[in-house]
């Protein structure tokens, strides 16, 4: 009896170490590396730098426009809440009222190659004559690199940029979430509001809003 418990034991003991030992020999998991993932944009915060190039095959720099403000407007021609914004005139209304007081206006598509709103740049004049957009500038980011940086989900999604380059506003363009051009009238348009208030001197009194819209095409 003595002979068949010392077995038994053996035998567990044999187990054990055998379990513990491929425990050992199983690779580690590889720990992921926290400064190798998208922070994306912050409020107050240096806006994170890019270069992209406009219809022209120009590199506009944002880092260029540095003493300004800067509003980014991530766009897509055939997204039904960009073109709310379009067809009702809103969108160049803006463009037109902040540029003509200082303001850079940035439009940017991050449609991949082959996905909806993506064209080539003589494409992309002839549609914004069409609507008569007029930004400072069109840019290209068909490699989506821009849209990541910035963690740009929907168009249309605004930031404002202040002239010391921090982030003053992020999100939505208004209060009104629909593609009923109706919806235009009436709406606080947070982009106008952070601007106004921001060259007042006042702090901005919706700093970050909810984007709404169609997802950006990467």
């Amino acid at each position: 009896m003595k002979i068949r418990n010392s077995l038994v034991f053996m035998v567990v003991l044999a187990l054990l170490v055998g379990f513990g030992l491929s425990a050992q020999d199983k690779p580690a998991e590889p720990l992921k590396d926290a400064a190798s993932e998208p922070v994306g944009p912050a409020l107050g915060e240096p806006a994170p730098l890019f270069e992209l190039n406009d219809l022209d095959g120009k590199p506009v720099s944002l880092a260029s426009f540095k003493g300004k403000y800067v509003v980014l407007e991530w766009t897509n021609y055939d997204c039904p809440f960009v073109k709310k914004h379009y067809s009702s005139g809103n969108m160049q209304a803006l463009q037109q009222k902040n540029i003509a007081e200082g303001v850079i206006w940035l439009v940017i598509n991050s449609s991949a190659p082959g996905k909806q709103g993506n064209y080539p740049p003589e494409k992309w004049k002839e549609l914004a004559a069409e609507r008569k957009s007029a930004p400072t500038a069109i840019l290209l980011d068909a490699d989506g690199k821009v849209g990541k940086l910035y963690m740009a989900k929907t168009t249309p999604e605004m930031f404002v940029i202040d002239p010391e380059g921090r982030i003053l506003f992020m999100g939505a363009i208004d209060d009104r979430p629909t593609t009923d051009v109706k919806d235009v009238e009436g709406a606080v348009n947070y982009v106008q509001l952070a601007l106004r208030e921001a060259r007042a001197g006042y702090p901005v009194s919706v700093p970050i809003s909810k984007s709404y819209g169609c997802s950006v095409k990467y």
